[in-house]
């Protein structure tokens, strides 16, 4: 079941990678009724306690796949539903410390019916606070 809020607390922890800690994850929902497909999104950022995170630190997991942020013009195979979590995966050797974070997501993507000037209407900034466990 998804949370309210854009940016989900389930599931957000550090990503280890055997006996490393290579980032971090954030889940989002979408705030679109319709679902968009991969392609129509524009590329990330992720704020966490003032250090924003872009490019090529960021990668997108939807519907079982990641998707490099260079490559989200490209995937027009990935459709990403309105009820589904997207993870953002954030490279960041040792990741974040246990404890609590500030977290800004600013998510864009276009409605592929409206107007060129007005296709990223529903993006805005999205700020949460939450606690990091593990």
């Amino acid at each position: 079941m998804l949370e309210r809020s854009i940016i989900q607390q389930r599931g957000f922890r550090n990503i280890v990678d055997g006996n490393d800690i290579t980032g971090f994850q954030v889940p989002i929902r979408l705030n679109y009724y319709r679902g968009v497909w991969m392609s129509q999104v524009r590329p990330i950022t992720v704020t966490v306690d003032g250090t924003t995170y872009e490019g090529d630190q960021i990668a997108w997991e939807v519907s079982g796949k990641t998707i490099a942020q260079k490559d989200l013009a490209d995937s027009t195979d990935i459709h990403w539903n309105s009820l589904d979590a997207a993870m953002l995966l954030v490279k960041k050797a040792g990741g974040l410390k246990p404890g609590i974070h500030d977290i800004e997501v600013f998510n864009e993507f276009s409605a592929s019916y409206l107007p060129p000037r007005l296709d990223l209407m529903f993006s805005r900034p999205e700020q949460r606070r939450m606690v990091l466990v593990r």
